[in-house]
C-alpha cells in the first residue's frame, strides 16, 4: 500500500478509532484525566460531548483500556438505539451476568447484588454509552434510575455518556431534568487549532513508523488540511489519507496544497480561506 512508498510500517491516517494513534491535545488529555478521576472517585454520572469526528470514541477506547488495566468491570454500549429489554440484556451480558428469568425485578436485584459485592471489595463498575444523543427517552430514564443505586456515600455504578452537542440540548429538556441534575462532571472536545493540526499530523506519521515521513507533509499542505477539515480529526485523517494516496499515484514524495484542495473538492468539503503556513 501507499504507506510503504513513504517508508511507513502502517497506515497513518486510518479512520478506525485505534488507541495506538491517540494524539491527545491538552483538551483530550484533560478530558481523559477528568473522566478517569470521576470514575475513580465514584462521582456517578459523567458527560463528554463534542462535534462529529472530534475523537470521542477514540478517547472512550483509551478510557476503556485504562479501566481494563485497572481491573474495573465495564459495559460499553456503542449503539444505544435499543428497546428496554435489549438494553438490559446487553448491559448484563457485558458484565458477565446471565438470568434464567429476566423480568425487571430480577434484573435490578441481580445487578444490585453484583454492584454491592464489587463495592465491598473496593472495585468499581462502569457503564459507558457512546452516541448517547441517540438514546430513546425511555432508556435515558432507565439510566437515571441506575444512578440511584448507591451507598450513603458513593454511587455503585459509574455512568459515562458520550455524545454530540445535541445531547446537551436533549438534557436541557424539562422532562430530563432529573438526569441532568445527576451529571456531576462535564467535558467537551473542540476542533483542533492550526498548531494542533500540524502536531496531530506529525505524531500520526511518527507512530506509523517514520519521523522522516513528516517531510511528505510540508507546512503549506498541513495549513490546507486545517482549512478544509476545520480541525476535525476524522476529516483530517480522511484528507491526509487521500492526499498521500494522490502523491503516491503521481510518484511524488510530498503532498502539495493543490492535492489537498483536489481531495477536499472530491469529498465536498468547503475550504475556508487558506491560513498562512506555520513554520
Amino acid at each position: 500500500m501507499y504507506w510503504n512508498y513513504f517508508g511507513l510500517e502502517r497506515a497513518p491516517f486510518a479512520l478506525s478509532p485505534d488507541p495506538y494513534f491517540l494524539c491527545p491535545t491538552a483538551a483530550h488529555e484533560e478530558a481523559l484525566a477528568r473522566l478517569y478521576y470521576g470514575i475513580q472517585e465514584r462521582l456517578g454520572c459523567l458527560l463528554l460531548t463534542g462535534e462529529v469526528g472530534t475523537g470521542k470514541t477514540l478517547l472512550a477506547r483509551c478510557l476503556l483500556q485504562r479501566l481494563q488495566a485497572q481491573g474495573l468491570a465495564f459495559s460499553y454500549l456503542f449503539d444505544p438505539r435499543l428497546r428496554r429489554d435489549e438494553f438490559w440484556h446487553f448491559v448484563l451480558h457485558d458484565l458477565g451476568l446471565e438470568l434464567a428469568e429476566p423480568d425487571q425485578a430480577a434484573r435490578l436485584l441481580r445487578l444490585q447484588a453484583f454492584l454491592i459485592a464489587r463495592h465491598r471489595l473496593g472495585q468499581t463498575t462502569v457503564l459507558v454509552v457512546d452516541e448517547a444523543q441517540q438514546l430513546p427517552i425511555g432508556l435515558m430514564e432507565e439510566i437515571r434510575l441506575l444512578t440511584n443505586l448507591e451507598t450513603p456515600r458513593q454511587k455503585l455504578l459509574q455512568v459515562v455518556l458520550l455524545g454530540q452537542p445535541e445531547l446537551e440540548a436533549r438534557l436541557a429538556e424539562p422532562r430530563l431534568r432529573q438526569l441532568r441534575q445527576r451529571i456531576s462532571l462535564r467535558c467537551r472536545l473542540a476542533p483542533l487549532s492550526a498548531a494542533e493540526t500540524q502536531d496531530y499530523i506529525r505524531q500520526r506519521l511518527r507512530r506509523a513508523g517514520s519521523a522522516a515521513a513528516e517531510a511528505c507533509f510540508p507546512a503549506a499542505a498541513m495549513a490546507a488540511v486545517q482549512s478544509a477539515a476545520g480541525g476535525i480529526p476524522r476529516l483530517i485523517n480522511l484528507l491526509c489519507d487521500q492526499a498521500m494516496l494522490a502523491a503516491y499515484a503521481r510518484q511524488l514524495k510530498a503532498v502539495s496544497p493543490a492535492m489537498v484542495a483536489e481531495v477536499a473538492a472530491e469529498l465536498e468539503l468547503a475550504a475556508e480561506p487558506a491560513a498562512p503556513a506555520l513554520a
